[in-house]
């Protein structure tokens, strides 16, 4: 059997997760904080017809072998933590971060989780709150009677209010971020949400706009890192590849059958 029905067919199964991968980077496109996932891939092992070096003659050596490879694989799928754009809401809830950093929630399950989607939520009891009332850490408790619009968190993650009947505001928390030294090892778990794995390091704990921490900005959103045109023109290369690798196996087919039709 010939080795290129299996190299090509090894390519075309390769393009097809390259292909689920811009569909998943397109479809998040207008996701908050949402990080551009990348294919790696590899090739496989090579068959050694004549290694190189071998002796030609008594004085003389081969000065290259001959190999043949057997097609490629999925190494790794990266996700590109480069800034996404911000977007001004006016939401008192809303907060980005400029630069490195992932803000911590806590799960229902009481392990911790980061995320750089700042779309939060002041639940029943005060409290900040993603989108699944998993709660912002450190914890925030805003007090009773504050007064919505003069909500405030500073660039460097102090939080102040003011109260009806004060003059003036009062600080009710501060914020920290949380970086890692390899965070494309986060593991991702859905719901804009990553966990810390061994490959990623663990958290380092600092305060916006220190130590290497990015700054909060209040009323902003980080939006999707996804380029479209670039994603557009990653498409029609994997259509390409894939289309190559097709006409591979067909022609591969094709002499397939003169071989089998050489004895009529």
């Amino acid at each position: 059997m010939m080795r290129s029905l299996w190299t090509a067919a090894s390519g075309m199964i390769g393009q097809q997760f390259n292909i689920d991968t811009i569909a998943n980077n397109l479809s998040n496109v207008n996701t908050t904080g949402f990080k551009q996932n990348r294919p790696d891939f590899e090739d496989l092992l090579y068959q050694t017809v004549r290694m190189a070096g071998t002796p030609a003659t008594e004085e003389t050596l081969v000065p290259v072998g001959v190999q043949v490879g057997h097609g490629v694989r999925v190494a790794a799928t990266q996700k590109i933590f480069t800034q996404g754009s911000l977007q001004n809401t006016e939401n008192i809830g809303d907060i980005a971060i400029e630069g490195e950093g992932f803000f911590r929630t806590l799960l229902y399950d009481g392990t911790f989780a980061y995320t750089r989607d700042g779309s939060f939520k002041i639940d029943a009891n005060g409290q900040l709150v993603n989108s699944n009332g998993y709660r912002l850490l450190p914890e925030v408790v805003l007090p009773e009677g504050f007064e919505r619009d003069t909500l405030t968190i500073s660039q460097d993650g102090r939080i102040t209010v003011k109260i009806a009947g004060l003059q003036e505001p009062i600080d009710v928390g501060q914020m920290e971020l949380y970086r890692f030294v390899n965070p494309a090892g986060l593991q991702a778990v859905g719901d804009n949400l990553y966990k810390v794995s061994s490959a990623s390091g663990d958290a380092i704990a600092g305060m916006p706009g220190f130590d290497g921490m990015g700054r909060t900005l209040h009323k902003f959103l980080e939006m999707s890192n996804v380029q479209v045109v670039q994603e557009m023109v990653n498409m029609i290369v994997a259509q390409r590849a894939y289309e190559m690798n097709s006409k591979a196996i067909q022609t591969s087919d094709a002499m397939l059958g003169i071989a089998n039709n050489l004895k009529r």
